[in-house]
């Protein structure tokens, strides 16, 4: 064993004994709430299967946050585990203010009206969030109030400038409810007042990824960036898709993001629910022919909150999300708040576990290719060529170097048949990897012969158990080494 080896271990091992993370190649994506928001309950998801555990923003203040990314990092120091913290900005999410009573029956045929001066909610006037709602909407367009519980349809906009409804279709109202505008170009900005300073909060705190909600089109991205850029942030952006104009933008959004997120619960009252589907298979491709980690995220198992099993339904639709090629699938009220948080991620494990040993076809080198168009192409090469090398020849391990995360995004995108690590001297990347299909990071900053280095990649993992003697392993590299280039180098080694 070389002493750089020898280092990295001494370093690392005591995280590595014991107990090891369940080594599932879909990650799994937990919201932190009331229900899971302490150091043990943290630790008993992360050891069910969690990966990634993210913030909402729309919910709790700074401070409870700041307590919960200082037990998940704990975790991270003290547990076998690199487990990353998501901040999801909440975004211009429309709301009625607060209802009399906190409920308020509307039927059909109802004339409502609404106001942006704030006021208690009655069937004469309710407060709606949104400044600028009497100059988007105009006659004719629907509005939905509670995930499209109560529909309504505009009928006049007031010299006042408030906006008057009809129901289409009644229900309970009760307060602080989200609103949709499906047929309304809507002219907030994607980041609002209250996301700068969550923001800001996120920055400080150096998480791992940051959602930006309601994206609408590439601008969008860039502000957001350039934030981040103007404080030598290293957080990593996710767009949330739930926006028609978003789908309409979708090439462009994805290229310029980092990751994204297919947020189901918006987008199924934005755009007919029965397109759903077709959309999720058609993002899910795309982010993976352009190597960005995708996120298959809302009411994945959502009968959960309250039962001990999920529904028939609940189980396919995880494992289609797997099938179809998803690096992560996530759980939003199912553990924030729900009466069963780590049974529920100890099912989802299950159900991911299942799918991937039996009936999933990982290597998808006939559908996905290098393009010629592409500014790496050669590097992507090497990757693809990586990949189905790996898999000709049983590779025990196919193990990559990354100093920005590209390589490593690459390589999870063509979903190779053999387990896949990753070896970086950025530390924030071994925790943001953890997002990524079937990556498992290791930090190693040395940078001697490329022989040297994957010499001592095979002797951490033969010593962490995950490759042994008479294995073959796959790896890639970039020489000359401290030119930093793009990976250029595949070789095949034998373990003695």
């Amino acid at each position: 064993m070389s002493k750089h080896a020898s280092k990295y271990l001494h370093q690392e091992m005591d995280k590595e004994a014991g107990i090891q993370h369940a080594f599932k190649r879909t990650k799994i994506v937990a919201t932190v709430g009331p229900a899971c928001d302490t150091y043990d309950q943290l630790l008993a998801l992360v050891r069910a299967g969690v990966n990634v555990f993210r913030l909402n923003f729309s919910h709790g203040s700074h401070e409870d946050k700041a307590a919960i990314i200082e037990h998940i990092r704990n975790i991270n120091k003290t547990e076998p585990y690199n487990i990353a913290i998501l901040g999801d900005l909440q975004g211009p999410k429309l709301r009625v203010g607060e209802i009399e009573h906190n409920k308020l029956h509307v039927k059909e045929g109802d004339i409502l009206t609404f106001t942006n001066t704030k006021c208690i909610g009655t069937l004469e006037k309710i407060y709606v969030s949104y400044p600028n709602l009497h100059q988007d909407v105009v006659v004719g367009n629907r509005i939905f109030i509670d995930d499209g519980k109560i529909e309504v349809e505009v009928v006049e906009i007031t010299k006042s400038n408030d906006v008057k409804v009809k129901v289409t279709l009644g229900g309970n109202l009760s307060s602080k409810k989200g609103i949709n505008l499906p047929d309304t170009k809507i002219s907030l900005p994607a980041l609002t007042e209250k996301d700068l300073v969550d923001l800001d909060f996120i920055i400080k705190q150096k998480l791992d990824w940051v959602a930006l909600s309601f994206v609408k089109r590439v601008d969008d991205l860039r502000e957001l960036r350039s934030i981040l850029n103007r404080h030598q942030s290293k957080t990593k952006v996710i767009s949330k898709i739930e926006m028609p104009e978003a789908i309409t933008n979708l090439r462009d959004l994805i290229i310029e993001s980092d990751g994204v997120m297919i947020a189901r619960g918006d987008l199924g009252i934005e755009i007919p629910m029965e397109q759903v589907p077709l959309i999720q298979k058609d993002i899910i491709r795309k982010c993976m022919h352009r190597a960005k980690p995708v996120i298959v995220a809302t009411q994945m198992m959502e009968s959960m909150i309250d039962r001990v099993k999920p529904n028939r339904s609940e189980v396919t639709d995880v494992a289609n999300a797997v099938l179809e090629g998803a690096d992560a699938v996530m759980l939003s009220g199912e553990t924030a708040t729900g009466q069963h948080p780590v049974l529920v991620i100890e099912t989802m494990s299950k159900i991911i576990g299942e799918i991937e040993r039996k009936a999933y076809n990982f290597n998808r080198e006939e559908d996905l290719t290098p393009q010629p168009h592409s500014p790496s192409f050669l590097s992507d090469a090497i990757c693809y060529n990586a990949c189905k090398m790996a898999k000709d020849v049983n590779a025990e391990a196919l193990v990559g170097m990354t100093q920005s995360g590209y390589t490593a995004f690459m390589l999870s995108s063509y979903r190779p048949k053999s387990p896949l690590y990753i070896f970086t001297k950025e530390r924030t990347l071994v925790n943001q990897l953890s997002l990524s299909w079937g990556v498992r990071a290791f930090f190693y900053e040395e940078e001697e012969s490329l022989d040297d280095i994957i010499s001592d990649q095979i002797e951490i993992l033969k010593e962490r158990g995950f490759i042994k003697s008479k294995d073959v392993v796959v790896s890639t590299g970039s020489t000359p080494v401290n030119e930093h280039l793009p990976t250029n180098v595949l070789k095949i080694t034998k373990i003695k």
